[in-house]
């Protein structure tokens, strides 16, 4: 390990960054000087403007992975390296929101009913009842099943927090019958590994796998189930502070944008042209 790499790791680790940051910071100042096949600190303001440029452009990363790029150079060259926070002059990035894709509940049961194997159903099941991200699915434990109080424990969560979410009685049942046929011993669900837990790849596989068995087009990844939780929560009449907790967002404003996808609130709102009294065109068009 470099000099640069152990200074950098002990930085973050002074600020308790999580153990993804710290791996994605490492990796955005490794494909800085890979690109240029240079020690970082030889790399000039300008070179780094030409690689954000090279990766906009020739490799079209999308704006989010180039945000996250710029945020672990800032650090490294501020924090790390102590040079002036002017040094990398970096326009402000654009901040492109998009909507989350959300699936109807005919659309859901087709993606679980699509899979015959207990586990990836399961899995699946899971991260659609209690609205968990990928992340918090496989860390979770058989301790955090609590049956009696209908809850399910979330062990540090996004922003290294523990919250609860709701167990379900269908997503309980099922639990019982995949613990039956598999009976994992600590972690909810074992990776290929004995002792070890499931993999985000292979969860995120399992997604894949049974969106093209059920020949479905929208979601782009597993967090899309944590999207349906959300938005099908507040078409039930789930109101959006208790919706706030159960994901664990910080802001109350994360978790407004479902009302702009929810399906009840859009179609129960009325066009302007609608309340028109306009006399019917009995001409022909010529």
């Amino acid at each position: 390990m470099t000099v640069m790499r152990e200074k950098l790791i002990k930085e973050m680790t002074l600020r308790r960054f999580s153990p993804h940051t710290q791996r994605a910071y490492i990796s955005s100042v490794a494909g800085l000087a890979q690109y240029y096949n240079k020690s970082p600190e030889k790399i000039t303001k300008q070179m780094i403007q030409d690689y954000l440029v090279y990766l906009m452009q020739e490799r079209q990363l999308a704006w989010s992975s180039c945000n996250a790029i710029v945020c672990a150079l800032r650090f490294f060259y501020i924090q790390t390296l102590g040079m002036d926070s002017m040094f990398l002059s970096i326009p402000p990035r654009k901040k492109v929101a998009q909507l989350p894709e959300i699936l109807s509940t005919e659309e859901v049961e087709r993606l679980l009913g699509a899979l015959k194997n207990q586990k990836h159903r399961t899995v699946l099941m899971t991260a659609y009842a209690a609205g968990l991200r990928l992340s918090e699915i496989v860390k979770l434990k058989l301790a955090d099943i609590d049956s009696k109080r209908m809850m399910i424990r979330v062990r540090q969560g996004k922003g290294s927090k523990d919250r609860y979410t709701i167990l379900s009685k269908r997503l309980l049942e099922q639990l019982r019958i995949y613990w039956a046929m598999y009976q994992p011993s600590e972690w909810l669900f074992n990776g290929t590994k004995s002792g070890y837990r499931m993999s985000p790849s292979t969860g995120a596989a399992i997604y894949y796998n049974a969106k093209k068995k059920a020949g479905i087009q929208k979601g782009k990844g597993i967090h899309t189930l944590r999207h349906c939780f959300a938005t099908h929560m507040l078409e039930a009449g789930v109101d959006l502070r208790t919706i706030q907790v159960l994901m664990g967002h910080s802001s109350i404003m994360t978790t407004v944008v479902y009302l702009k996808v929810t399906r009840k609130q859009l179609c129960s709102t009325q066009s302007p042209l609608d309340l028109l009294n306009i006399p019917e065109n009995k001409h022909s068009s010529t």
